[in-house]
């Protein structure tokens, strides 16, 4: 954390978190590869436990910046809020590259799909079942988090509690609902380029509702404890800006991949 408070650049002290976090996603990466070789998962479960641990110390050390500290001034803000932009931005370009491999291989399937799309053999969802829930879910879960925000900045503190738990409520949900059609699909990520493409589309996009969900929940603890003023609650807005990037890929991914490519 910085001591500096006479000038209104964003200079952080030395810290351990961002070697450790390195380290922890190092160990998190090297038992994936063990645990699908070996289908061991011990070296995988202590890298997720290293990476929580040291993500909730890292967390802890920005909100005492910006809450305790009053490090967290109006320039460091501008900087703060280009720094999630652009996150954003290489995220949209993350995903930009599932979608070009999936019309890549959709619009022109290749002789040993079977020419065809999908492939012969398999079997894609029905998009107006647990496809249009969960989109149904999204769309909800953008209108309580525009709802909490707007109460934050009116200043009823209830009600921003009530919008974040829903919204975060809806966000488990939809993970669940995921997990079940997961554990339904007629096909594999080793089936073809549709499967491929179909779970690694989706995956990346469900591990994305896990962690803004886990963005939210953090805002809810902080808005519990008074963290949140009607001025200053950057951390609600950019857990906000990200959930509602995450919608609008689910809503792209429906169209395309559930609809159109089914």
């Amino acid at each position: 954390m910085s001591s500096h408070s006479n000038h209104p650049f964003h200079l952080v002290d030395q810290s351990p978190w961002p070697v450790a976090s390195a380290a922890g996603v190092l160990v998190l990466v090297s038992g994936l590869t063990k645990w699908f070789h070996t289908f061991r998962s011990n070296l995988f479960l202590l890298g997720v436990l290293t990476t929580v641990l040291v993500r909730i110390q890292w967390w802890r050390d920005v909100v005492r910046e910006g809450t305790y500290l009053g490090l967290h001034t109006l320039k460091v803000g501008q900087g703060l809020r280009l720094g999630i932009i652009l996150f954003i931005v290489s995220e949209v370009l993350f995903f930009f590259s599932f979608f070009w491999a999936y019309f890549h291989r959709s619009l022109a399937p290749a002789v040993e799909l079977g020419v065809v799309w999908p492939p012969i053999g398999v079997m894609p969802f029905n998009p107006f079942q647990i496809p249009l829930l969960n989109t149904a879910i999204l769309l909800g879960r953008g209108v309580t988090v525009t709802w909490a925000h707007h109460a934050l900045i009116e200043g009823k503190f209830n009600q921003t509690i009530q919008g974040l738990a829903f919204t975060v409520g809806l966000g488990v949900y939809f993970t669940f609902l995921q997990a079940i059609e997961y554990a339904e699909a007629s096909f594999t990520i080793a089936d073809s380029a549709y499967g491929s493409t179909f779970f690694l589309a989706t995956g990346f996009h469900g591990l994305h509702v896990i962690i803004g969900t886990v963005f939210l929940a953090v805002c809810l603890i902080r808005q519990v404890g008074h963290h949140f003023t009607l001025n200053h609650h950057f951390g609600f807005e950019a857990a906000a800006w990200y959930w509602h990037f995450v919608d609008v890929v689910w809503l792209f991914l429906f169209v395309t991949i559930y609809w159109w490519g089914g």
